[in-house]
């Protein structure tokens, strides 16, 4: 363990998060490096009185981890065991490690995987907890479908720190605390320091029996349609073929929940419109899925397919990809994964929005896309909104038998605009703030839960939501991200966070 000062010459490297509109001056950063440092570290800062947050070693959308609040940062970086543990039947997942190493320990290992998500630099610790999805999501659901257990440090009425393992077990007397971790977001309940995984009905004694395989390989396609030949009625077409698709094979199991596309809307500076798609290489027939689906998104359009030429949000060019590449399956996860120069851009400004989607889109949201995607206000590549395949397995799983509550939806929407200039804040937020406002003006400028739209994801935390002048739905954020399950978190939050030792400004509330 190594706690760092802000003399130290390391400091303001780790005082900062991707994202350059977050940073903190603590007085300290504790780097630990086993699950037995923490609690002390925790005892020290709440005997103490001082303000912590934890940083999993991924990377927060908003200022929960580095604020002016906060006195000590607990690093978790370097907690990155993965490992089988035979007393739990279980792989281990320390809660620092990032998503690549977990992909890569379980299937060079085991042949295995968890179906979490793309980005090569997600913090496992945030992602689990907030109900991460991924590729793999339409097939074998969230990780959270996949969590045996989890192991967190609580402080207690009195001040006293110690460690839970919670588990799934419906006699364990801690399984609501392993509940609030299947989608009830980081920083509530404690530090998080390890998950176990194991499958739902899994009988295996062995970990390449109790997680899911991966497919062997998989056909990666990215392919684009050029804005100078897309009209608003092409747009229109597009954007309501990948909602019909997506709404009309979203059952579980079925053939088409091998398949994971995105569509990625840029602003009209960009030059392209991007569709990304992956296929399970081993179903029969997958180059036909692959076409089929092309030629659905793309029918009526009245665009030509062509390479991917131009950077989509995350995603550099990928113009080789343009005819479909039978790739091994960990070699495309870690190409879609690190194929992204922006979060190593140390000049990086950024910010999110989500929601989530039960139908198709009505004309009038079609409209407003259209309308702020080739919007003069802005000129930025990066400016841009994806629609990302959901559902399938997913809805799989009752609302209420983990935390997660977006049970119903068919895809998600993400919002996402990259700079470098602080002088520039102003710019990208407003064109930003004024899309989500008017797609969503029919409910108050947000997606509340309704027959049609369902909210927004938890791990893209926005705390616009928070604001009357943004949210005038009367639908509280709390409500957005949880639904019906908030009151169950507010009670897990009584028990084991009485003293609300951790919070952040969209941290789950005590009871009144």
């Amino acid at each position: 363990m190594a706690t760092i000062s802000k003399e130290a010459r390391q400091y303001p490297d780790l005082t900062s998060g991707y994202n350059q509109r977050w940073s903190g001056t603590p007085e300290s950063v504790v780097l630990v490096e086993s699950v037995e440092q923490v609690a002390p570290v925790v005892q020290e800062a709440v005997r103490d009185g001082k303000r912590m947050t934890v940083n999993g070693a991924g990377h927060c959308f908003e200022d929960f981890v580095y604020n002016s609040d906060v006195d000590v940062v607990i690093n978790m970086k370097h907690l990155d065991a993965v490992y089988y543990d035979p007393a739990m039947n279980a792989v281990a997942v320390e809660a620092g490690s990032n998503l690549l190493n977990v992909y890569k320990k379980l299937y060079e290992r085991w042949g295995v995987t968890l179906p979490g998500g793309l980005c090569y630099s997600v913090g496992v610790g945030g992602h689990v907890s907030g109900g991460g999805w991924g590729a793999l999501a339409r097939r074998h659901g969230l990780i959270v479908d996949h969590l045996y257990a989890v192991e967190v440090v609580v402080v207690g009425e009195g001040g006293e720190v110690r460690r839970v393992v919670a588990t799934r077990e419906e006699d364990d007397p801690n399984r609501d605390l392993w509940w609030a971790h299947t989608g009830g977001g980081g920083g509530n309940f404690g530090v998080i320091t390890r998950y176990w995984f194991r499958s739902p009905g899994a009988t295996g004694r062995e970990p390449g029996e109790i997680l899911p395989r991966p497919p062997r390989h998989v056909l990666l396609s990215a392919a684009a349609l050029s804005w100078d030949e897309i009209t608003e009625a092409g747009f229109t077409r597009l954007v309501n073929n990948y909602a019909d698709w997506h709404v009309r094979n979203s059952r579980p199991g079925s053939r088409a929940a091998g398949l994971f596309g995105l569509a990625v809307l840029n602003h009209r500076s960009n030059g392209q419109i991007g569709l990304i798609t992956q296929v399970e290489a081993d179903l029969p027939g997958a180059d036909d899925l692959l076409a089929e689906y092309l030629d659905a998104i793309t029918d009526g359009v009245g665009a030509p397919l062509q390479p991917m030429t131009a950077s989509m949000g995350e995603y550099n060019a990928m113009p080789g990809c343009y005819e479909a590449q039978r790739l091994p399956w960990l070699q495309a996860t870690r190409f879609l994964g690190t194929n992204n120069v922006d979060l190593n851009n140390p000049t990086l400004r950024a910010d999110y929005k989500s929601g989530y989607m039960r139908g198709n889109f009505p004309d009038k949201h079609v409209a407003t896309m259209y309308q702020s995607l080739t919007s003069t206000d802005i000129d930025n590549s990066t400016a841009t909104m994806h629609l990302q395949g959901f559902g399938a397995q997913v809805n799989a799983v009752p609302e209420s038998a983990t935390a997660f509550a977006h049970r119903s939806s068919f895809f998600k929407l993400y919002w996402q605009v990259l700079w470098d200039d602080p002088a520039d804040d102003d710019e990208h937020l407003t064109w930003l703030r004024r899309f989500y406002a008017d797609l969503y003006r029919d409910t108050g400028g947000v997606p509340v839960p309704n027959e049609l739209t369902d909210g927004c994801y938890v791990n893209y935390p926005d705390v616009d939501l928070n604001s009357a002048e943004h949210n005038q739905s009367q639908v509280p954020w709390y409500r957005l991200y949880y639904k019906e399950n908030y009151e169950r978190l507010q009670q897990v939050k009584k028990r084991f966070d009485p003293r609300d030792v951790f919070r952040h400004a969209q941290s789950v509330r005590l009871p009144d």
